[in-house]
């Protein structure tokens, strides 16, 4: 990955590649010559779509649940036995739920769990199963799709800000651990104008974007221009944390 922004044949794992911030990474990626896997837990056939869709050749999409440690076994199997490298882990598999900060009865436990195992324990199982394979090239690199409510806890629920602020933290801890083979660096975007943002009120996404500096909330693009910037240009960060928010917390 040359600061000329070529990615030619450099392979790329994105989880939860098939929804909105996923699918965008991968375009971007591919794009720009990377050979994408795309994974997902319960949409094939959005995964499958989008696998379709993406400039180049040699792309895959593998069924890969990330809270679900035989599966992500198999999945470094699969890449090592196709690819025999991995240059980027991407995970941007995440879940949340709406439920009020107050409203801490409808934070039921089942909720919690799930948020923080796919979050925060899948997340780091993604790179447990990839690490051999990602720092047997010239580099690899981890890209966590964190959150403004890592560090604002306005969100979702509650649970949710945590699993980000947790995520971000991860983020650290890893790039101490892995260094000097594999960077790691957490990708942070405020509202992202993407199907969650789509299902709350207009006024309240009409809000966000008033009081964000930059007068807009990012789209999905926005964030896979960070991923791809971390992965081209921003070659000697490591355990950092790249905003794309418009500037949303100066408000």
């Amino acid at each position: 990955m040359g600061s000329d922004g070529s990615m030619d044949g450099k392979v790329v794992v994105v989880t939860g590649g098939g929804g909105g911030i996923g699918s965008a990474i991968a375009r971007r990626l591919a794009d720009a010559g990377a050979r994408i896997v795309i994974t997902y837990s319960r949409s094939a056939d959005k995964a499958a779509a989008v696998a379709e869709s993406l400039h180049g050749a040699d792309h895959r999409v593998v069924r890969c649940p990330v809270d679900d440690s035989a599966a992500q076994a198999d999945l470094a199997r699969q890449v090592a036995e196709h690819y025999g490298t991995l240059d980027v882990l991407v995970n941007n598999a995440g879940i949340t739920r709406a439920v009020p900060h107050p409203d801490l009865d409808a934070l039921d436990d089942d909720l919690i769990d799930s948020i923080f195992r796919v979050n925060v324990r899948g997340a780091l199982a993604s790179v447990r199963a990839l690490k051999d394979l990602l720092a047997a090239g010239d580099g690899g690199l981890v890209i966590n799709i964190s959150s403004i409510a890592a560090r604002t806890a306005v969100g979702s629920n509650v649970a949710y800000c945590a699993s980000k602020a947790a995520l971000d933290n991860i983020t650290l801890s890893l790039a101490r651990a892995l260094a000097p083979q594999i960077r790691v660096v957490s990708v942070s975007p405020g509202w992202v104008n993407g199907e969650y943002a789509q299902r709350m009120p207009p006024e309240l996404i009409q809000q966000q974007r008033d009081l964000t500096p930059l007068g807009r909330i990012a789209e999905a693009e926005d964030v896979a221009e960070a991923v791809y910037a971390v992965a081209t240009q921003l070659t000697f960060s490591t355990g950092c944390i790249i905003p794309v928010d418009g500037g949303r917390p100066l408000t």
